[in-house]
C-alpha cells in the first residue's frame, strides 16, 4: 500500500498579496503620481528647466515657439485696439519694445522664465517683489511684465510640488492655455500672460474643488499686490 502523497503546502502570503503590486504598469511610468512626475522627472531627464544655486541657467521646460503662435505683440505702427476683459482690465497686448522694455526692469530669474519659458527650481521661487513663493499674505498676483492681474490669494493652495499654485485665474481672459509638447510622450497645457505674452507656467487636472484645476506657476514670473493696494490695468468700464 502507497504512501498517500502530501497535500501541497499554501503559497507563500507574499504571493497571494502580489496583486496589488503595480505590476502591469512600467515602472517609471505610469506608477508615478502626476505631482511626483512634475517635481522631479525634469531634473532627472535632463529636461526640466531652472537655475542652479550659483546662478546658472538650465533647459527651459516651456516651449517658447509654442507660445508665439498663441500670442502676438501689438504692431508698434499703426491703430491700436483696446480689448477690455469681461471683469474690466486692458488687456490689449503689448507691442515688442514694450514688453522688451518691462522686463529689462526685471531680474535675471524673471526675464529667463517669463521670455525664455524658463523653470525655477521647486520650493526656492521668488516672486519679482521679493516675496517667497509660499506666502500666505491676502492680496492678488499680477504679471511681472504688463502688471496683469492673474491670480487672487483666495484661490491659492498647497499642492506639495514647491511651486505657487492656484485653482482659477481671475478671469480666463487674463490667460492663454497652450499645448506644449516640449517633453516626449509628456503633452502639458502651458499658460502664458494674455497681456504680455509671458511664460507663467503649466495648468494640470489634478487640484481641488471647485474646477479640478492646478495652475502650477513660477514665482519669478509674479508680482504679489497686497490687499487694499490699487490693481493698474482697469478699464473706464467693463466689457458687456
Amino acid at each position: 500500500m502507497r504512501a498517500l502523497r502530501p497535500a501541497p503546502a499554501p503559497a507563500p502570503a507574499a504571493r497571494a498579496s502580489g496583486a496589488r503590486r503595480p505590476a502591469a504598469a512600467p515602472r517609471g511610468r505610469a506608477a508615478l503620481p502626476p505631482r511626483a512626475l512634475l517635481g522631479g522627472l525634469g531634473r532627472l531627464l535632463g529636461l526640466g528647466g531652472g537655475v542652479d544655486a550659483d546662478g546658472k541657467e538650465g533647459a527651459a521646460m516651456g516651449a517658447a515657439a509654442s507660445k508665439q503662435r498663441h500670442w502676438r505683440p501689438t504692431p508698434a505702427a499703426g491703430p491700436t485696439i483696446q480689448r477690455v476683459s469681461s471683469s474690466g482690465f486692458d488687456v490689449t497686448p503689448l507691442t515688442a519694445e514694450q514688453q522688451a522694455a518691462a522686463a529689462a526692469a526685471l531680474g535675471d530669474m524673471s526675464r529667463h522664465v517669463a521670455l525664455n519659458s524658463g523653470t525655477e527650481r521647486p520650493f526656492t521661487g521668488t516672486f519679482a517683489d521679493g516675496r517667497r513663493w509660499d506666502t500666505k499674505e491676502k492680496g492678488v498676483y499680477v504679471d511681472a511684465i504688463s502688471g496683469l492681474p492673474l491670480f487672487e490669494s483666495s484661490a491659492k493652495f498647497n499642492s506639495g510640488t514647491g511651486w505657487p499654485s492656484f485653482f482659477k485665474p481671475i478671469d480666463p481672459e487674463h490667460v492663454i492655455e497652450v499645448v506644449d509638447k516640449s517633453i516626449p510622450f509628456m503633452p502639458r497645457t502651458e499658460v502664458v500672460c494674455a497681456k504680455s505674452g509671458a511664460h507663467l507656467g503649466h495648468v494640470f487636472d489634478d487640484g481641488p474643488a471647485p474646477t479640478g484645476k492646478r495652475y502650477c506657476m513660477n514665482a519669478a514670473a509674479l508680482r504679489f499686490v497686497p490687499e487694499g493696494e490699487p490693481l493698474p490695468l482697469k478699464a473706464s468700464q467693463p466689457k458687456p
